[in-house]
């Protein structure tokens, strides 16, 4: 019953338009509808979710002794970089404790703390993942902590921090201004 009267609906108007002839629209401007820039969401997704497979280690652990001092500069830095951060010549902004969780817990939480320092742009940060002195065999958070750190883009440095500070059961870690890009 609704498209009968649909019907005679349409049917009386256009009865009553006719002989009426349209304006013509000479200065009409038709709207354009705003164009929002385009934003590379899946490619972010994308490039996100290859960092977190190249960070995936399946388990698999190298050979690490636990009194062993973490030192990495990544290429095209200087070397005076990695020795001030030896010698402790950078203020450090933040730092993480990875004590009493377990290695799968640790790297997340690793990863989610070198992402909201390297959005906020600390420049070093201090990780804290002991000497392994109660592990049995190796000391797993910290072998977690040396490969993640040299497989984050943002990092550009890393070594163990002075024994005032924690010895080779802390790093301290040097960040980029915007992650990715040498200086």
């Amino acid at each position: 019953m609704d498209s009968e009267k649909k019907n005679a609906d349409d049917l009386s108007f256009r009865e009553a338009m006719t002989g009426v002839t349209p304006l013509k629209a000479h200065d009409r401007i038709e709207p354009v509808p705003k164009k929002t820039p385009p934003k590379a969401v899946q490619r972010e997704r994308d490039d996100r979710e290859v960092l977190r497979e190249l960070l995936d280690d399946n388990g698999a652990i190298t050979e690490l002794e636990t009194g062993e001092e973490l030192l990495f500069l990544r290429p095209g830095y200087q070397k005076n970089l990695l020795r001030h951060l030896r010698r402790g010549r950078f203020s450090v902004i933040d730092t993480m404790d990875l004590h009493h969780m377990d290695v799968a817990t640790a790297k997340q939480v690793l990863l989610d703390f070198l992402d909201h320092s390297s959005a906020r742009q600390l420049g070093c940060v201090r990780i804290i993942h002991g000497k392994g002195l109660r592990s049995k065999g190796q000391p797993l958070l910290k072998i977690m902590t040396n490969r993640v750190l040299r497989k984050y883009p943002a990092v550009i440095a890393f070594a163990s921090c002075r024994p005032v500070n924690g010895g080779t059961g802390a790093t301290d870690v040097l960040l980029a201004a915007k992650p990715g890009r040498n200086p």
